[in-house]
C-alpha cells in the first residue's frame, strides 16, 4: 500500500535514459494488450506498441516527456503535447510500471500532471476501445468524458489519408477533460 502523503513528481527524462523510457512505455502498453487478449497469439510478433516510428514521430513534434517519480524511483512516464497558444493539451502516452498497478498511484500521477500544467483548459487523449482498465481510469478516476468514437468510418484527424487494414485498427475513444478555473474574484 502507498502512504497517503506520498507525492509523485514529474521530472525530465535524462537524455541517456530516453531509450530505457521508450522500452518501459512499450512494455506497459504491450502488457495492456496481452491482458486484453490473453487468448491471442504472441502480440509481440506484431512489433512494439507504440511502434518505434510512432514514438520517434512524437519526439519530432517537440513533445514534453516526463518521468513519474516516487521516492526517487521512476514508476512511469508521460508524453504530452502542450499548446501554449490554445492550452488545449494532449496526452500521447501515460504509463505506470506493472509493479505499481492497483495502488492508486495512477490517480496521483494524473493529479501531478494537472498540477504541473495549471494553465491547461482542455486535456485530450485517445485510448483503444478494448482497454477497459484505461477507460475506467480516465472516466471514473480522472474525470474525463468520452466525446468521440473513432473507427474506420470516422478515423479522426490523426489518420486522414491512411487506409486502415481492419476496423479494429482504428477503434479508439477520444476523451476530453475540461478544466474548471477557480475565479479569484468573489
Amino acid at each position: 500500500m502507498t502512504k497517503q502523503n506520498e507525492q509523485i513528481t514529474l521530472a525530465p527524462v535524462p537524455q541517456e535514459e530516453l531509450a530505457i523510457f521508450k522500452t518501459e512505455c512499450q512494455e506497459a502498453f504491450m502488457k495492456g494488450l496481452q491482458d486484453s487478449f490473453p487468448e491471442a497469439e504472441d502480440p509481440t510478433e506484431m512489433g512494439p506498441v507504440p511502434s518505434d516510428e510512432d514514438y520517434e514521430q512524437l519526439n519530432a513534434k517537440e513533445s514534453v516527456v516526463r518521468q513519474l517519480v516516487l521516492n526517487g524511483e521512476r514508476i512511469g512516464g508521460v508524453v504530452l503535447q502542450i499548446n501554449n497558444d490554445t492550452q488545449r493539451n494532449e496526452v500521447d502516452f501515460l504509463y505506470t510500471k506493472a509493479n505499481v498497478h492497483g495502488k492508486g498511484l495512477g490517480t496521483k500521477a494524473w493529479e501531478a500532471i494537472e498540477a504541473a500544467f495549471p494553465e491547461t483548459e482542455v486535456w485530450e487523449l485517445h485510448t483503444p476501445y478494448f482497454e477497459k482498465r484505461n477507460i475506467h481510469f480516465y472516466v471514473n478516476k480522472c474525470g474525463f468524458k468520452i466525446v468521440e468514437f473513432n473507427h474506420k468510418g470516422n478515423p479522426g484527424p490523426n489518420v486522414e489519408g491512411e487506409e486502415p487494414e481492419s476496423d479494429e485498427e482504428y477503434e479508439f475513444f477520444r476523451f476530453e477533460k475540461v478544466m474548471v478555473k477557480v475565479s479569484s474574484e468573489s
